[in-house]
């Protein structure tokens, strides 16, 4: 039976991370994030799990590495600095094709920045971050309920398609508290992972997990494979939120905690008769840039709301190609835009003028 409870979103992460079957949690602590792994350092040994905190977020993410490579359900958890630090880890694990997940609630940066919340890790998250041509399918939740819907959703793509998956979060997702409905996902079935590396067993193939390529013509071919799933993925997962974009003169483009801003700004532009929808993109990779098209094609205008300096930005305007006007607005990191900002920003968009 669902039990609907208050939650925090750090504590929905853990929560779901739990319930969709991972067992294996690596970490390491970082504001905003720290509730992540007190909660998993309380839950896991409940449900006979492990947790560890380690040394520094090198040690985590190189944890995670061998736990997924075993075929375990595994994860991390930081913020901006300790993902960075974690990013060669992460481009080994996407060489070697292994299944986990990572969860960034975001901060301010560039550096040690600031504590408050941001969307200024976009890039990171969507374009690799670490070196070599690889992906990660990264989640964009807007609500605590999302979060441990999405943390579940996060596996169960993690092993479907063997590659990590970030849920990428902000410190205010983080820290906010909301009603929440506990699914129990009592048919949970993880799948069998025939390719991990389990140790020598009689009768079975060994198993070597490896993301090393010396010889060139050896690494283009895993580098073509590569490619070839990230299509299958850009093909089967991209998912989106709309609302009013069919009637809407000005589509607003926003994720996370500026899509929340967003709809409380849309509908006060709504109240004074003006026509504006909300896309929501849940996918930041792969980045819904077909129905953006589909929507430029049909004349709608654009304006991307942001907690950083800019960065999906660049993405509608990949998706547009020229069709229709894009505009930005975002607040630089640390600073969460307000509703009154957001929408006299529409209604500049839309009029030209500034409004009170």
């Amino acid at each position: 039976m669902a039990e609907r409870v208050m939650m925090k979103g750090n504590e929905a992460i853990a929560e779901g991370a739990i319930r969709a079957g991972c067992r294996f949690f690596f970490g390491y602590p970082i504001t905003p994030q720290n509730e992540v792994p007190e909660y998993m350092a309380r839950r896991m040994p409940e449900v006979g799990g492990t947790f560890i905190q380690a040394e520094s977020e090198v040690s985590a993410i190189n944890m995670v590495y061998g736990a997924a490579g075993a075929g375990a359900r595994a994860m991390t958890s930081s913020s901006s600095p300790g993902i960075s630090l974690k990013m060669e880890g992460i481009s080994y694990i996407a060489g070697a094709e292994l299944p986990c997940v990572i969860v960034n609630v975001a901060r301010g940066g560039p550096g040690l920045g600031g504590l408050n919340p941001s969307q200024s890790d976009y890039f990171q998250a969507t374009k690799g971050g670490g070196h070599g041509d690889y992906r990660l399918v990264v989640f964009a939740p807007s609500s605590v309920q999302e979060i441990l819907d999405l943390m579940y959703e996060a596996f169960v793509t993690a092993d479907k398609y063997r590659n990590p998956v970030m849920v990428l979060a902000d410190g205010l997702l983080g820290q906010m508290m909301e009603p929440v409905v506990l699914k129990d996902y009592s048919d949970l079935q993880i799948p069998e992972k025939s390719w991990a590396s389990t140790g020598l067993v009689p009768g079975k193939t060994q198993s070597i997990i490896n993301s090393l390529g010396i010889v060139g013509e050896d690494l283009e071919k895993i580098n073509v494979r590569l490619q070839e799933k990230y299509r299958q993925i850009e093909k089967n997962e991209v998912r989106y939120e709309e609302e009013g974009v069919d009637e809407a003169e000005l589509v607003i483009v926003a994720y996370g905690t500026s899509a929340r801003v967003a709809k409380s700004a849309i509908a006060k532009a709504k109240a004074a008769g003006y026509k504006v929808g909300l896309f929501r993109p849940i996918t930041l990779w792969p980045f819904p840039s077909s129905r953006i098209a589909e929507l430029a094609e049909a004349g709608k205008r654009f304006m991307s709301v942001e907690m950083s300096v800019g960065q999906m930005v660049e993405d509608v305007k990949l998706a547009v190609n020229g069709k229709a006007q894009v505009e930005l607005f975002g607040r630089l990191n640390g600073t969460i835009p307000s509703v009154t900002e957001t929408y006299q920003a529409i209604m500049k968009c839309l009029t030209g003028k500034e409004v009170a």
